[in-house]
């Protein structure tokens, strides 16, 4: 009797502990559900944006596959000063972004993240002047499917990623800046190494970045509303890895016209 006694608290004790892991595994996973639909959602709203402002600016393709021209909007859009405006629009959306991500609500943050997403697909639709649709949908599926196995392995690994961090952040430093001296270098061959080391870059981030949500959930008790907005910052992270990838990649291997 008195070894059934000592027994009792110790099973009872390990059967909560059993339930308190169910449940904090049935958290994470309802929590990295709601990321990758945020980001899924981010998206769809880019590639549509891209799509409805690629055919309102261009006019049509010859039958070699070139384009035959651009329409008023589309030569407002891609010839003149307006462009800076397009290409710089969603680093002012990332800045304000980072300015207000504490005091914003979980609902502006995602109103916001879905902004920012159709404000980079209008950037974005000049892809479809310079690369052929069919190597853009199949450069897509590419980084899709690679995404996917990257964020599987940083979500799946036992292993600490954190000590790559600093290294990933630097190179994406170091990418930035190469980009804009290529800007005014215009070199094909820095074009290339830019592309072929920033998928790289990219690659890593999308792993690390999925391990930090996963490890930044279970470290902390969060409540809801906390726990909405951690997941819409976490998708903007995955969005941004996704897209970088994808242009790089894009560049890499894609059709010219």
């Amino acid at each position: 009797m008195s070894n059934f006694d000592r027994n009792a608290p110790v099973w009872g004790a390990g059967r909560a502990q059993q339930t308190s892991a169910v449940e904090m595994d049935q958290g994470l996973r309802s929590f990295m559900l709601g990321v990758y639909n945020n980001m899924s959602i981010g998206l769809a709203i880019t590639g549509l944006a891209a799509i409805g402002i690629s055919t309102l600016a261009i006019a049509g393709y010859t039958d070699g596959g070139k384009i035959a021209g651009l329409t008023e909007f589309g030569r407002a859009l891609y010839l003149s000063p307006l462009k800076w405006v397009v290409m710089l629009a969603p680093l002012a959306f990332i800045m304000l972004f980072s300015f207000k991500a504490e005091s914003m609500s979980s609902v502006s943050a995602r109103i916001m993240f879905f902004a920012f997403a159709a404000v980079m697909g209008v950037s974005m639709s000049s892809i479809f002047v310079v690369f052929t649709g069919a190597s853009i949908t199949q450069v897509f599926f590419i980084t899709a499917a690679a995404f996917g196995a990257l964020s599987l392995a940083g979500y799946t690994t036992k292993k600490s990623l954190s000590g790559m961090g600093s290294f990933l952040i630097m190179g994406l430093i170091g990418l930035i800046i190469a980009s804009v001296v290529n800007i005014f270098l215009a070199s094909s061959a820095l074009s290339f190494a830019i592309s072929a080391i920033g998928v790289l870059v990219f690659a890593g981030l999308t792993a690390w970045d999925t391990q930090r949500l996963k490890e930044m959930y279970l470290s902390s008790d969060m409540d809801a509303e906390s726990a909405a907005k951690l997941s819409v910052n976490g998708a903007l992270s995955l969005y941004l890895n996704f897209i970088n990838m994808f242009q790089m990649l894009l560049q890499l291997f894609g059709d010219r016209r």
